[in-house]
């Protein structure tokens, strides 16, 4: 594994060969964010590779992230790799998750793989034969948006109504509970309640609106795994009763589970960024 970044909004966080080499707070203005990354280069780095939170264009390489104002709308690996004078690679951090967890995870040994997060919103990085899609303009993998929610219909940050990420992520299940009792309580409960035995109408729905879309998903893009990052996916019990939801509604039978809690840990980010550097620059 070479040189490799996971940046988000508040903490740049490096690595080298699998090893960490520290974390500094992520710049707001664009020549400090340049120098914190050169900050972590040696003479014997020729390439680096980075995870962001933030939609990068195949295409243009130009990037969408708004918690990093300063890069925002930027050309973000060619502007770094002039700056630098070393090959650079730049990929949404949901890929790299999908990506860390056929390297390392539970996707080890599958050719296509759909790895979904569940925690503040609904997103996913698919591989397909081995290889990542990144799709046009980078979205492929974001199956948390469209229209595709009846009810509850929510308003959705992306400007439509009725996406999953408005009732598949924690905060959406929060919002079932929400409508569909009066009360307000963190998903923690929700689910603590849940796995205690009392009725928890919330949970039912949720399963019902995540499962009926992940499986259209899976027999679309013949997943035989989908890993699961994200603060749900923390729960081992709301995984396993996704699994049986999902593998209840797909084409294909099977008795082994499907969706599983992924592996790579809360360094997915550095890890798959590494291993998409290989694949790119090779050992550099």
């Amino acid at each position: 594994m070479g040189l490799s970044f996971d940046i988000g909004g508040s903490r740049i966080r490096a690595a080298r060969g699998g090893q960490a080499l520290g974390e500094v707070t992520t710049p707001a203005e664009v020549g400090a964010f340049v120098a914190a990354i050169a900050g972590f280069l040696t003479p014997q780095d020729r390439a680096l590779a980075i995870s962001i939170a933030g939609v990068v264009d195949p295409g243009t390489q130009a990037i969408k992230v708004a918690n990093i104002p300063c890069i925002d709308g930027r050309r973000l690996a060619p502007d770094l790799a002039a700056a630098l004078g070393r090959r650079v690679l730049v990929l949404n951090d949901a890929d790299c998750f999908v990506l860390a967890e056929v390297a390392q995870g539970a996707a080890r040994g599958h050719r296509n793989v759909f790895g979904i997060i569940l925690g503040s919103g609904v997103g996913g990085g698919l591989v397909i034969d081995g290889r990542l899609v990144q799709g046009a303009g980078g979205f492929a993998g974001e199956w948390g948006h469209g229209p595709v929610i009846r009810a509850p219909a929510l308003a959705c940050g992306c400007g439509q109504t009725g996406c999953l990420d408005t009732v598949g992520s924690a905060r959406g299940l929060e919002r079932l509970h929400e409508h569909l009792t009066g009360e307000i309580i963190g998903s923690v409960e929700v689910i603590r309640r849940w796995r205690g035995g009392r009725p928890m109408p919330a949970v039912n729905l949720w399963l019902d609106l995540v499962a009926g879309q992940l499986a259209m998903v899976v027999n679309v893009v013949g997943a035989s795994v989908v890993p699961v990052g994200g603060g749900l996916s923390n729960d081992r019990a709301l995984i396993a009763a996704l699994d049986r939801a999902v593998r209840a509604r797909i084409l294909r039978r099977l008795d082994q589970p499907l969706v599983v809690v992924a592996e790579a840990g809360p360094d997915a980010g550095l890890i798959g960024a590494a291993y998409a550097g290989e694949v790119e620059f090779g050992a550099a």
